[in-house]
């Protein structure tokens, strides 16, 4: 019973200080954007939610920006009173100010399933880790990963598509990227050694952008376990590699793992174990979740439209009839995928995922005549530009030509964010992308089995259904 009240205390505590903190951030004397904040605690986070389970997370944004006549609004969502930045001013304003007047912000769900990497005194190996990752992860880095990738995805082919009439594209995609992810990260080789860490890593995956109520059952609740499972797997994954590396049986360059506990801060210290294994888990959500959307929106979209298919085809077949028997892919080889990066472009522009990104004002500033006061925090999403028929004609036709040329209008095209914290893993992403295509493409053509699946998004956008396909392997030469 004392327990019981002590909960109730705690939860009526919370939500008086939530309460209050809405009725300042609606009462304030700033000059703040348009906006409704919602109900307490909750606020807009259903609506905001419901469009993203509907396939149209650009909904929200752009609902609101009609009818407040602003690109700036100010909401409430998964339990925080945020200002949203829309249009390719606020991009460009947004990536230009990083650490100057914004700085990185973690929400809940994020605070609580790495605790450890977004606390303050994780700062400092942060600032280790963004400069030691995009060494790791640009091209010149990952030019000896490409075989790897093309050996994995030969693999994947053989063991999981060949000889089968219909597949659900997804599923497999996922165990493909997964795959790759433990390889480059942690040189983890054996796919079955990979199969393990599936269902934990998606359980995870979905928890990151729900509701955050830490109760048994939730979305929430189940991803923090998942966590505290991959943490304790990849920590042992660590012991065993200090070993190996001071026993010189491993090279230091071997991966991204090896990276990281070859570094040290400013006073030679280097960084802990578990900050390490939250890290590399975050990195390969990423790498995992993202990449996966984007190859599978690729079979989708070029099952609907032919005449890209066709084209895509012609580039990858006259790639693969350059190799000799057995060789790989190597670099020169991706730089000629010119077509079919400009397709990946454009399912990039329409199911971008990492939807968006949370920062934290740090001194007062004023944009668009609206005051931005010290300790809001701000929501910048990628559908503000990539769906808005102001920055691309008929947004929702899927057209890769937006592509050629110069390209779309400069902070338009956004999925990698942009500035100090652009994602570093966009080569990475390209690499694994194009190495897909080129060996889905010399194998078959396909015919979507549901016409109208609809997609969801969670934490980037998925068929409903998986994207079933009725498989057509290429007749040989």
């Amino acid at each position: 019973m004392e327990l019981f009240f002590a909960s109730g205390l705690i939860l009526f505590t919370t939500l008086v200080s939530l309460s209050l903190a809405y009725i300042f951030f609606n009462k304030s004397k700033h000059n703040l954007p348009p906006g409704r904040m919602g109900l307490p605690y909750i606020g807009e986070t259903l609506e905001f939610l419901k469009a993203s389970k509907k396939g149209h997370p650009e909904k929200f944004l752009l609902d609101r920006i009609s009818k407040y006549s602003s690109k700036i609004f100010k909401t409430s969502i998964l339990t925080q009173p945020v200002m949203v930045f829309c249009g390719p001013a606020a991009n460009k304003f947004l990536f230009s100010n990083e650490n100057k007047l914004i700085s990185i912000w973690y929400p809940v769900t994020l605070k609580k399933i790495f605790p450890i990497s977004t606390k303050e005194f994780g700062q400092a190996q942060s600032k280790k880790t963004r400069q030691l990752l995009p060494n790791f992860l640009k091209a010149e880095g990952l030019m000896n990963y490409i075989s790897s990738m093309d050996y994995i995805a030969q693999v994947h082919f053989q063991a999981d598509w060949e000889g089968k009439e219909q597949v659900a594209v997804y599923p497999l995609v996922k165990k493909f990227a997964l795959w790759v992810a433990c390889k480059v990260f942690l040189s983890i080789e054996d796919p079955d050694h990979v199969d393990k860490f599936v269902d934990t890593f998606n359980t995870l995956a979905c928890g990151i952008i729900s509701i955050p109520i830490d109760f048994p059952g939730t979305p929430f609740s189940k991803a923090i376990k998942a966590a505290d499972e991959l943490r304790r797997e990849v920590i042992a994954l660590i012991k065993q590699r200090k070993i190996n590396l001071e026993e010189k049986t491993t090279s230091p360059n071997q991966d991204l793992l090896s990276h990281m506990l070859e570094e040290t801060d400013e006073n030679g210290q280097p960084m802990s174990e578990l900050y390490i294994a939250e890290k590399i888990i975050g990195l390969v959500v990423a790498g995992h979740d993202g990449v996966s959307s984007v190859m599978t929106s690729i079979v989708k979209y070029l099952a609907d439209y032919p005449d890209v298919y066709n084209k895509v085809l012609n580039e990858q077949m006259e790639i693969a009839k350059s190799k000799k028997p057995g060789e790989f892919l190597n670099w020169e080889d991706i730089s000629k995928m010119k077509y079919s990066w400009n397709v990946a472009c454009e399912v990039l522009r329409l199911e971008t995922p990492g939807l968006a990104a949370f920062r934290e004002v740090i001194n007062d500033f004023i944009f668009s005549g609206y005051s931005i006061p010290k300790g809001w925090k701000l929501y910048w999403s990628v559908h503000s530009t990539h769906k808005n028929a102001e920055y691309f004609p008929k947004p929702e036709h899927f057209d890769p030509t937006r592509f050629e040329g110069e390209g779309p209008a400069p902070y338009t095209f956004v999925p990698f964010g942009g500035g100090p914290k652009m994602c570093p893993g966009k080569e990475y992403s390209r690499l694994e992308i194009l190495v897909f295509v080129h060996n889905l493409m010399k194998r078959y053509h396909w015919e979507k089995l549901l016409a109208d699946e609809k997609t969801i998004v969670t934490i980037a956008p998925v068929p409903a259904k998986g994207l079933p396909v009725r498989l057509i392997p290429h007749k040989p030469a």
